[in-house]
């Protein structure tokens, strides 16, 4: 659970995105090391918080928790405009495998996850009228 100074939050979410061509690049063990380094050093600078992350050979699975304020496209964008970039740099030789220094897909996966599930809060709203009479 978040908080800021204005609301209290469970808000995470599951972002699945990959190398462009589905290239298996994340299975060298150097390239994956950094890449989970750095998508820790983005979420704390952010301050968003990994619950879970699985780094596959061809895709990525980041399960995380923002504060309401960020848009779940904004936070995707971040995550992988940042690790294209420091990718690149310390590995130059990635250039070479992908035209126009692209590094990831422009497609994604977002879904939504809180603490409670959908109808528990469907009943929670129902439930409201009854007690107000």
């Amino acid at each position: 659970m978040g908080k800021t100074s204005s609301c209290v939050y469970t808000i995470n979410y599951h972002l699945i995105w990959c190398p462009k061509y589905r290239k298996p690049i994340l299975e060298e063990p150097k390239v994956k090391e950094f890449l989970e380094d750095q998508l820790h050093t983005i979420a704390d600078a952010k301050e968003y918080e990994i619950l879970e992350l699985q780094v596959m050979p061809d895709h990525i699975h980041l399960f995380v928790s923002a504060n309401p304020f960020e848009a779940p496209t904004d936070i995707i964008k971040i995550f992988k405009g940042v690790t294209a970039l420091r990718l690149f740099k310390k590995y130059p030789e990635l250039r070479e495998q992908f035209w126009k220094g692209k590094l990831w897909s422009p497609s994604y996966y977002v879904g939504t996850a809180g603490t409670v599930s959908a109808e528990t809060i469907k009943m929670y709203i129902k439930n409201q009228d009854v007690k107000g009479e």
